[in-house]
């Protein structure tokens, strides 16, 4: 039987509120464990990710990343949480990389406050009409922006923007309309946001067998709405802080940046809540 030392950290949290962001689980060293094993913890602890520290000779580390039910290549808050832990293993210092199925992600830190720089996103046009993708959502075919899109900073996602912050809070989405919106990998996901004050309110839904659960903080989906402002042609550098997570009793803060080289940077503060070991 051998011991397998983990982190519960929270992602993307709002000041002076450890309990706030999105929760994950990382494993300190998992060489020895199997794609099977890893796929067992992550629905043992049934967090939205758990994530797997790997020796890599390409960056600081290699990360695998596992829903309850399936590995993803790319994760925005597993992507941060894991690069403090990787920090706090000597693993690397205030600025990073880390190996992903999605490719080498670039990490930097200024105290707890974290930074990844997405992939270089690509887009494609929404084929469904605009009446089935807001009934899909619950709302009136007015309440939906111009050009949803399907984004891929790293995993594919449906962005979806809305033309009000009251919009964006009277979302209720049909589970039997979403799964006819797949990405490229078979997965349906749609993220949806609106002005709100001085920046943006944003709400992300993924199905988990005849239900729909809601993320308190996505951080992919995040580097896709950086996509999405480059395919729609906003004005560089453009930053937005984004509120995440109301809705789930989990808020959230999130920033986005897309600098004048159309580089995509995701930001936000990480807290580590506790440590165990698992013995299998």
């Amino acid at each position: 039987m051998a011991a397998y030392a983990y982190r519960i950290v929270n992602v993307f949290t709002q000041p002076r509120a450890p309990l706030s962001g999105n929760p994950l689980c990382v494993f300190e060293r998992a060489q020895t464990l199997d794609a099977s094993r890893m796929q067992a913890l992550a629905l043992q602890f049934n967090l939205s990710e758990t994530t797997f520290i790997l020796p890599s000779d390409r960056a600081s580390a290699r990360v695998r990343i596992f829903t309850p039910a399936y590995e993803m290549r790319f994760a925005g808050h597993p992507t941060l949480g894991t690069a403090h832990v990787c920090r706090a293993l000597g693993l690397g210092g205030d600025r990073l990389t880390l190996e992903m199925t999605a490719g080498i992600i670039p990490v930097r830190a200024t105290g707890d406050r974290w930074t990844l720089q997405s992939n270089n996103p690509t887009w494609r046009e929404v084929p469904e009409p605009r009446l089935t993708l807001a009934a899909m959502l619950g709302l009136e075919e007015a309440d939906v922006g111009e050009q949803p899109l399907w984004v891929n900073a790293g995993t594919e996602q449906l962005i979806v923007p809305l033309r009000s912050e009251a919009a964006v809070r009277r979302v209720r989405v049909r589970a039997d309309l979403l799964e006819q919106f797949r990405s490229t990998d078979g997965h349906s996901m749609v993220y949806v946001f609106a002005p709100c004050g001085a920046g943006l309110l944003s709400r992300f839904f993924f199905p988990k067998g005849s239900a729909v659960l809601e993320d308190p903080a996505t951080g992919s989906a995040t580097a896709n709405l950086g996509g999405w402002c480059l395919a729609t042609g906003q004005t560089l550098p453009c930053e937005f802080e984004i509120a995440q997570g109301e809705f789930t009793g989990r808020p959230s803060s999130l920033r986005l940046r897309v600098d004048a080289e159309r580089q995509v940077l995701v930001s936000g503060d990480v807290i580590e809540l506790g440590r165990g070991t698992v013995n299998l």
